[in-house]
């Protein structure tokens, strides 16, 4: 068993997001993960399907595309298209979950669902074990760089309890305030895959701070 690590291109400079991806894939990162925000789910707006066209063509890492938008049926064939590997979708902006989720299948995609700090994980319970991941937000959505909700404990504890009560073997995603003082806990916790924004790419050294959440997440499988 291992953590994947899962290096959040939302916080790195925007003139040097190659350099950036080529970084963490050196050291180890799983998959490359690109927030896309619409300005209406969340405040924010980022990225299009055009950067991950582009990125495809220059890393061998799985593209994770992490969609906060309002009814994501109209940008997962965009994402898809456009080349992601992995696509989630928040349980909170549609009341079609399962169609949208059945999009990503069938194009042979990895298809997860993510859930805000605010909300109970229940809304998840029918439709788990359609899953190939879950995302669990530890920050409300929109900004990178903001703390860690230590509440978000419980709840990662807890998805982890479900899981292996209904015996599925799917990751358990942790993402928003991650970092080299908690991952270790996280993972304890039952998360095995983080995703890990400013905590890297705010770092003086990149770098060395991938490695120490590497590390972190390593000690936590062990112990």
């Amino acid at each position: 068993m291992k953590v994947r690590l899962a290096p959040s291109i939302l916080s790195a400079d925007p003139i040097s997001l190659l350099q950036a991806v080529r970084l963490v894939e050196g050291l180890g990162a799983d998959l490359i993960h690109v927030d896309i925000m619409d300005g209406h789910f969340v405040p924010n707006l980022t990225f299009g399907p055009g950067l991950v066209s582009a990125l495809k063509k220059h890393t061998g890492l799985p593209i994770e595309v992490h969609l906060m938008v309002d009814d994501p049926s109209w940008a997962v064939p965009l994402f898809l298209k456009a080349g992601a590997d992995w696509v989630s979708f928040h349980v909170e902006a549609s009341p079609h979950v399962q169609a949208i989720l059945q999009q990503v299948k069938d194009a042979g995609k990895k298809a997860g669902l993510a859930v805000n700090p605010g909300t109970s994980l229940l809304l998840l319970n029918e439709i788990l074990p359609e899953l190939d991941f879950v995302l669990i937000m530890c920050v409300n959505p929109g900004w990178g760089s903001q703390a860690f909700l230590p509440r978000c404990r419980d709840k990662v504890q807890r998805m982890s309890r479900w899981l292996k009560a209904q015996n599925l073997d799917i990751p358990l995603a942790v993402d928003g305030g991650v970092k080299a003082d908690n991952a270790e806990e996280l993972v304890r916790d039952g998360a095995d895959m983080l995703v890990v924004g400013s905590a890297i790419f705010n770092s003086p050294d990149p770098g060395e701070a991938f490695l120490k959440i590497k590390q972190a997440a390593e000690r936590g499988l062990k112990s």
